[in-house]
């Protein structure tokens, strides 16, 4: 089975013009799992972090320059590649910091892709069908290139895979009417030509993708009839004369308005789930645009999602993400397939008819009905017959439908509400989980904001625990947690909620600064978060040299203001105003570090931040300050295993925090002092750092250094430094 969660928007996007075919040049991966890079239709290039929402580097091309192909990342060399005006090859680095002075080198023909594979060098697919290692074309970038396309031809689609030491590219093209498939071998370097059949109604593939599996190709391709087939190829194969037909199967026939699809993409999630966009919904009004997945194994529908704005007809999926621009934006959509299986199929589809035509989901399991099965042939023995009778009443008795329990929420008191949401999730299989708790989420919410005596506390934590609600699919549930000052509740949807707006998480966060410490001392927090706080409050206060270069010393050496301290006692006596207690309760603290761990935009979240009164961010800073500080003179206060905010973290929110208030904070009094203190550290780190800058090359050369061969088990070896 297969499904579909909450998405995100990554970044947005700006088309060419209002009638452009694509939204992105492309979305590639990146070296790591969480990173990729994006390729506007204009001139630049970003690399974001998926996680955090968060561009890490973008590079843009002068005005009058274009991008004319997505830039991709060779895992090889550890560099981008991108083409600029068709024949510019340009190469780049994360640490360069604009196209002007990276790396590149014209070529005498038009580019059409650039392709990485894993492991493998890039590849450059030229617009009349030649192909050439990356590495070779720039030993010599001017050398000649052949024309493989007959005039007409135009490609498509291309791609390039690799399995072992085997490197193919793929590549289609489209005549007139007639469309091609071009297959290029490396190692033996050999070119094969398939003709792609269009059928009686002439129908035009809209969409192709491609994955290798023990040496063979597997090739999906889209129809605007609404047909996919899939072709199966050889990566080594036979060296073959001619054009030949490719052979092909027919996977599904979906339904198309109007007789067919005019944009739409494909792409495949495992052997059996492939998801698609631009593809009608089969059950969904008309004019509703969906991002579908599909199981060719029993031809199923398994999970879609609306889409709002317009659809460009490009999807791309890594690690476990799609990436689907629609609108005006580039959204990301987690998604997760199982093993897919007949009796998962059929469990998902069972359903009841109660009083009409209304479908219920039923609380029944596969082996439930398997089982059932079994007893219903075994009327052997009159005591197995009166056994069968007490089970299937048992049975009878506790099932429950889904729309039962919702309709008892109405009404019912907290231990009945509590029993029956419970002997749903125990029989609920998980393919119905998440639709399921979301509905019963709902419901729960809606009857505690109409009846203020109703709050099952309990009963609301587990659904939350079963991590298949999100704030999308409940959006009032934290703000009721808030309301009803249930902190414990709170900080179950700030971990496991990954689509919290920045509204509400500004509006944790002021609750959470003025929420009463002894209001929190009956909390049920989260015990590792608890415990973090406990041993950093703990951690004894240190009158000698401090870890990570941090000392009064570097304080007094590298003060900024007019009246700093200029004896060493002074200086001392600065330092344990820095080593300041822990200006909130523990609990409150733990709270604090749910806010500072949840996932943001820094654009969104400024507007919400100066909401904050000016008692709030003098609080908020203070004990940022603080947390800060500790890791610094204690780098074992990060401890792992443990929930805990990181360094990066807590500065992302002291910035934006200064950013929000630093008019306000400048005029305040009471903050004089505060921003006097993060200024000096701060001071103090930059003063480190130029400082272990020094002997970088040092202690680089140390890397280089052999270990020496006959060393005992204990010796003493001296490096010299120079």
């Amino acid at each position: 089975m297969a499904a579909l969660f909450e998405g995100f928007t990554l970044c947005g996007v700006v088309s060419g013009s209002a009638r452009a075919e694509a939204a992105l040049l492309g979305v590639e991966a990146e070296r790591e799992e969480d990173r990729v890079v994006v390729t506007d239709c204009g001139r630049s290039v970003t690399v974001y972090k998926v996680s955090d929402q968060k561009p890490l580097g973008s590079w843009h091309v002068r005005q009058g320059q274009s991008l004319t192909c997505p830039a991709v990342w060779s895992s090889r060399s550890g560099e981008y590649v991108a083409v600029t005006d068709s024949r510019v090859i340009r190469i780049w680095k994360d640490d360069d910091t604009t196209f002007e002075k990276t790396f590149k080198a014209t070529v005498c023909a038009d580019v059409a892709r650039i392709h990485a594979a894993a492991d493998s060098e890039p590849v450059v697919l030229f617009a009349r069908g030649a192909v050439r290692m990356l590495d070779a074309l720039l030993e010599a970038p001017q050398q000649p290139i052949e024309e493989v396309l007959s005039e007409e031809e135009v490609i498509r689609w291309s791609c390039s895979l690799v399995e072992g030491k085997q490197l193919v590219t793929i590549f289609t093209t489209e005549q007139k009417e007639d469309c091609y498939l071009y297959l290029q071998r490396f190692n033996p370097n050999s070119l094969h030509k398939y003709k792609l059949e269009t059928g009686e109604s002439r129908a035009r593939p809209l969409s192709l993708c491609a994955t290798v599996r023990n040496q063979s190709i597997k090739l999906l391709c889209l129809y605007s009839s609404g047909c996919l087939y899939q072709s199966v190829l050889s990566m080594r194969g036979t060296i073959q004369d001619g054009v030949q037909l490719l052979p092909r199967t027919l996977l599904l026939r979906l339904p198309v308005e109007d007789g067919h699809l005019s944009s739409a993409s494909v792409v495949s999630l495992d052997e059996g789930n492939l998801a698609m966009v631009g593809v009608p919904h089969p059950s969904a009004s008309a004019g509703k645009e969906f991002l579908c997945i599909w199981n060719t194994n029993f031809q199923t529908l398994q999970a879609a999602k609306e889409l709002t704005g317009r659809i460009y007809g490009q999807l791309w999926s890594y690690s476990g993400r799609l990436y689907v621009p629609h609108g005006k934006a580039l959204t990301v959509i987690p998604y997760e397939c199982e093993r897919s299986s007949l009796a998962t199929a059929l469990g998902r589809l069972q359903q009841d008819r109660s009083d009409g035509s209304k479908p219920v989901t039923t609380v029944v399991s596969w082996n439930t009905l398997l089982h059932e099965d079994t007893i219903q042939h075994q009327k052997g023995a009159r005591g197995v017959e009166t056994r069968q009778s007490k089970s299937r009443k048992s049975q009878m008795t506790s099932l429950l439908t889904v729309d039962q329990v919702l309709e008892k929420i109405k009404s019912a008191s907290e231990d009945s509400v509590t029993r029956d949401v419970e002997m749903i999730l125990s029989g609920t299989a998980d393919p119905e989980l998440q639709l399921v708790v979301g509905r019963l989420a709902s419901q729960l919410v809606s009857r505690c904001q109409s009846d203020s005596a109703f709050y099952p506390h309990h009963t609301l934590a587990q659904l939350v625990h079963t991590r298949c609600v999100c704030h999308s699919l409940c959006p009032n549930l934290l703000m009721l947690a808030l309301e009803k000052k249930d902190y414990s509740l709170a900080q179950l949807c700030l971990q496991h909620f990954p689509d919290i707006p920045e509204a509400v998480t500004c509006a944790c966060l002021k609750a959470f600064l003025d929420a009463e410490e002894s209001d929190l001392q009956t909390e049920n927090l989260e015990p590792d978060s608890v415990s973090f706080m406990e041993g950093m409050v703990a951690v004894c206060k240190r009158d000698g040299a401090l870890e990570n270069g941090f000392s009064p010393v570097l304080l007094e050496e590298d003060s900024c203001d007019v009246n700093a301290p200029t004896t060493r006692a002074k200086g001392k006596a600065d330092w344990l105003v820095l080593d300041m207690p822990c200006p909130v309760g523990v609990k409150k603290a733990a709270l604090l570090n749910e806010i500072l761990q949840t996932a943001h935009t820094d654009s969104f979240l400024l507007p919400h931040l100066k909401d904050l009164t000016a008692q709030q961010v003098v609080l908020f800073l203070q004990y940022l300050q603080f947390l800060y500080l500790k890791y610094y003179q204690d780098i074992s206060a990060q401890a792992p295993g443990l929930r805990s905010p990181t360094v990066t973290q807590i500065m992302d929110w002291v910035c934006s925090t200064l950013d929000a208030h630093f008019t306000v904070l400048v005029m305040l009094p009471e903050a004089r002092d505060l921003l006097f203190q993060l200024h000096k550290f701060v001071r103090s780190q930059v003063r480190l750092i130029c400082e272990l800058g020094k002997i970088q090359g040092s202690l680089q050369d140390l890397h280089k250094l052999k270990q020496t061969e006959d060393a005992d088990l204990y010796s003493i070896e001296v490096i010299e430094l120079f």
